[in-house]
């Protein structure tokens, strides 16, 4: 192992010290085990699913430095699922046509079909109100309250599909049927659709609460609270995720920018430079990795430069760490004018790219101090 293999076992040891439940974490069995065969005594510790999620979220981790690559597995959501039924699939039920002209009489009509049907439930002929309900809604096809009671007779029946498909044309002839919002977020409830359960139960129960209604949301809404934490924990751990993997490519590209503005600078060499665009980029390089930069300007009629010219060739030798630059000032003329050189030779201290110092005339031994004095930080 690694130094940062066994620093990270080190923490792990830590937090089992501090909370000797995390050996009960499934995750964690083939170490429990390990110890076990040992001899190890281990605390029989009941954990929840809370503590499993927090578990999961502090527990060290011995992947790669690049585990964000690999994809985040969400664990399952414990839920209490007891009043669940299997999705009824049967061909959708009759619906009223709502272009149809209603008269009065069908009205009437339909009002007694209601009636016919509500006796029937009283007596537990389920299917025999369906039948007069669909009657009823045939003869007055854009009352809410007539799908909405053949919702909840569905709803008796456990089929909470149909009671879903009756309750949408309910809220679709009155936005505000608070029966039609009842028996859909129950029958919502049926299919372990928890948190569109608890939307329309909770629409419902503010238009007109009951008793039933406040029962089911008692059911639903622990349910509904466990899927919004479990979506929020893997959302942020996504997130935390992102950031990681962006944190690491900057620094992989700022890493990579070092590589190549280094490689730019030939340590121990002279470079020449031709061009002011040559002079920035070698300029940008040396500051981004904080290096001390010289200009020699020179010129080939020149008598002192050719004096100078090996002795600066030896110095970068001798300071591989320090950009050594040469700047034939009839060649570049125009690097020459934006630095106002007057006169050959001339050398430039540059650090962070701005002139910190300067040599004129053939003086070797002032050289030598200038670049040792400005180079001892580089």
């Amino acid at each position: 192992m690694d130094a940062n293999q066994v620093a990270e076992l080190r923490r792990f040891i830590q937090q089992l010290k501090l909370d000797p439940s995390l050996l009960h974490d499934p995750s964690l069995t083939f170490f429990k085990d390990y110890l076990q065969s040992l001899g190890a005594q281990l605390p029989k510790i009941v954990k929840t699913e809370r503590d499993y999620e927090d578990t999961a979220e502090t527990k060290p981790s011995f992947s790669s430095e690049h585990d964000d690559d690999d994809e985040i597995t969400e664990s399952d959501v414990e839920l209490d699922e007891s009043d669940v039924v299997e999705p009824d699939n049967e061909p959708p039920q009759q619906m009223g046509d709502p272009t149809a002209e209603v008269r009065d009489e069908d009205r009437d009509a339909a009002q007694s079909e209601k009636s016919k049907a509500m006796e029937a439930i009283s007596q537990g002929k389920f299917d025999e109100s369906i039948d007069h309900l669909t009657k009823a809604i045939m003869l007055n096809p854009t009352s809410a309250i007539l799908y909405a009671s053949r919702a909840t007779v569905f709803l008796t029946v456990k089929k909470p599909n149909a009671a879903i498909r009756d309750a949408d044309m309910a809220l679709q002839f009155n936005p505000d049927s608070a029966k039609g919002y009842k028996a859909r977020g129950m029958a919502r409830a049926m299919l372990g659709q928890w948190e569109e359960a608890a939307a329309d139960l909770h629409v419902a129960s503010k238009l007109d609460y009951d008793e039933e209604i406040g029962s089911a949301l008692k059911k639903v809404e622990p349910n509904a609270k466990r899927i919004e934490e479990h979506r929020r924990k893997y959302q942020r751990l996504r997130k935390e995720k992102e950031l990681r993997r962006a944190e690491r490519e900057r620094r992989e590209q700022q890493e990579a920018q070092e590589r190549e503005a280094l490689s730019a600078l030939k340590d121990g060499q002279v470079i020449s430079i031709h061009s002011t665009s040559e002079l920035e980029a070698k300029t940008k390089a040396a500051k981004k990795a904080s290096r001390l930069l010289i200009m020699y300007f020179t010129a080939t009629w020149c008598g002192p430069c050719r004096y100078m010219s090996p002795v600066y060739t030896n110095l970068a030798t001798q300071h591989p760490r320090v950009v050594f630059l040469k700047v034939d000032i009839d060649e570049a003329n125009d690097v020459a004018a934006s630095w106002n050189i007057s006169s050959v030779p001339t050398f430039c201290f540059i650090r962070d790219g701005k002139q910190v110092d300067k040599v004129v005339g053939a003086d070797k031994g002032s050289l030598e101090k200038k670049i040792a004095q400005h180079s001892s930080s580089s």
